[in-house]
């Protein structure tokens, strides 16, 4: 990755190599809104719903679907409830799997692949962990929502490019973490 400047903002965005094309941030950005965008049958309410309230409803179970983690759980995992170091812990644990936080309701969104509902760990719905397919909605931040300062709703580790999922295997060990120190009395340690 390297950084370039954008003649009409004069800000520099990160970029990324693709067949030997410089990507910049905004057109990923764009790239992974037009993918997420398929999940809803009305683009223009989704665009409208992000412009309007940060957040658009979008169907899970089609392109993608999600685990819905409560806060406690995550932030047992990480050994902090510092959102920094919460943010910095998922993008490593979830080796760059996207996720966005709803700090309103203290929960996590992980965005999987459908598939992951078949596995056993996500048959039986939990309180502190649910796998979120078919028959599901989720309400998704705006892709350049990217700052817990100006959103209640925001992405902690971006999508990297369009139609990029966490791996299953990834997600259900972050959930059996947090789930093992919880049950220990290893909550989140404020560091």
């Amino acid at each position: 990755m390297t950084m370039a400047e954008t003649p009409t903002s004069r800000m520099t965005l990160p970029t990324h190599q693709l067949h030997g094309r410089v990507v910049t941030a905004a057109e990923r950005r764009l790239a992974v809104e037009h993918w997420l965008l398929m999940a809803t049958d009305d683009w223009q309410r989704a665009r409208q719903e992000w412009r309007r309230d940060g957040v658009a409803l979008l169907r899970c179970g089609g392109l993608f679907s999600a685990i819905r983690i409560s806060a406690p759980v995550v932030h047992a995992a990480a050994g902090t409830d510092d959102p920094t170091a919460v943010d910095h812990y998922l993008a490593q644990v979830l080796l760059g799997g996207p996720v966005f936080t709803d700090r309103s309701n203290l929960r996590y969104y992980v965005l999987v692949g459908n598939s992951t509902g078949l596995r056993r760990e996500w048959t039986l719905r939990r309180d502190d962990a649910e796998f979120m397919g078919r028959g599901h909605y989720v309400g998704v931040p705006a892709v350049d929502a990217t700052s817990r300062e100006v959103a209640g709703s925001y992405w902690c580790v971006e999508m990297a490019s369009a139609g990029e999922l966490a791996a299953p295997d990834v997600a259900s060990q972050l959930v059996r973490i947090g789930r093992f120190r919880l049950a220990r009395g290893e909550g989140a340690c404020n560091g």
